[in-house]
């Protein structure tokens, strides 16, 4: 059997996740501060809840305009900023909240996320490295920092700030433990612990059997160790859980060549080609048509009768 995927494609695996909870500071009353300042704030922080980001970002700034220096309302505006995209200025109005309140937790882990976001991973690192002084058993600046870290292909320290996330992430979070073990089996994945990182998957799923994630990261792994039944199997899973993944056709159909089943395997490359196009990611549909164009010469070379 042709083995003309091996030598240019390896399973993929992926995007991390970067993480920062939502958490508002509560709304004051208006007997904390004179004027107009706490009924804007209290607007805002209701609008975020509503995920009305942009109406939040819209009293928050009335609340500063009220007083200039309400490190609330920055905090909380920057969180909005977060929550859509505008991460620059969220680094800024971050950066005003911790200068008038330096132990301002929820800040930091805002200006972080938008710093992971822009690629600033040193920034990113910097800030949650903040927040790990100012309380050591916070678990999502420990994720964090593992986050960044594996961007910059530190994947032992990812792997250690993930363990201590772990060990210390509260029960109240403990959804989110998927979400951890996902990001430590890519780290163990990126230095060739296959076994660890099937471990970290197959965990993940078991807290979450709907976790599309999950198991395509755990078929690329089986796809890795040639164990492409399996793979097939995962990938399928990720497909009925998300239709829209184009890598999990993809590598389903890297899986099913492998397998023999050359006519499945290029119905998957089709879809994967689909999927590509209507994304925008042109070097990847490029490869795609490449592996189509050979599967096509190969069976034309080479006709098959399958089954399945």
């Amino acid at each position: 059997m042709s083995r003309f995927y091996r030598s240019i494609v390896s399973l993929s695996i992926v995007l991390v996740l970067f993480y920062s909870l939502p958490a508002m500071a509560t709304p004051l009353s208006s007997s904390m501060t004179q004027g107009e300042a706490p009924t804007f704030f209290n607007w805002g922080v209701n609008k975020i809840r509503n995920g009305n980001y942009r109406g939040a970002i819209e009293d928050f700034t009335q609340a500063i305009q009220h007083r200039a220096n309400f490190a609330a309302a920055y905090s909380n505006r920057c969180l909005a900023h977060v929550q859509l995209g505008e991460y620059q200025s969220a680094i800024t109005d971050c950066t005003q909240a911790v200068s008038l309140t330096p132990d301002n937790i929820e800040a930091y882990l805002n200006r972080g996320l938008a710093h992971y976001r822009l690629s600033h991973y040193q920034a990113a690192i910097a800030d949650a490295e903040r927040v790990i002084k100012l309380n050591p058993q916070e678990f999502r600046a420990y994720y964090n920092r593992g986050v960044a870290r594996a961007e910059l292909g530190h994947h032992t320290a990812a792997i250690n700030d993930y363990d201590r996330a772990l060990r210390q992430i509260p029960l109240s979070y403990r959804p989110l433990l998927g979400e951890i073990y996902n990001d430590r089996g890519m780290a163990r994945f990126s230095l060739s612990d296959l076994t660890g990182a099937l471990a970290d998957f197959s965990q993940a799923i078991r807290l979450n059997a709907n976790d599309d994630r999950a198991h395509y990261n755990r078929g690329c792994v089986c796809g890795r160790q040639r164990n492409y039944k399996a793979a097939v199997q995962d990938f399928t899973v990720s497909l009925q859980l998300n239709p829209n993944n184009a890598e999990a056709y993809l590598n389903r159909g890297i899986a099913r060549h492998e397998l023999g089943y050359q006519q499945l395997a290029l119905m998957d490359l089709q879809q994967a080609a689909e999927h590509f196009a209507k994304q925008g990611n042109s070097d990847a549909y490029q490869q795609t048509l490449h592996f189509i164009r050979a599967l096509q010469q190969e069976l034309v070379s080479f006709p098959i009768d399958e089954i399945g």
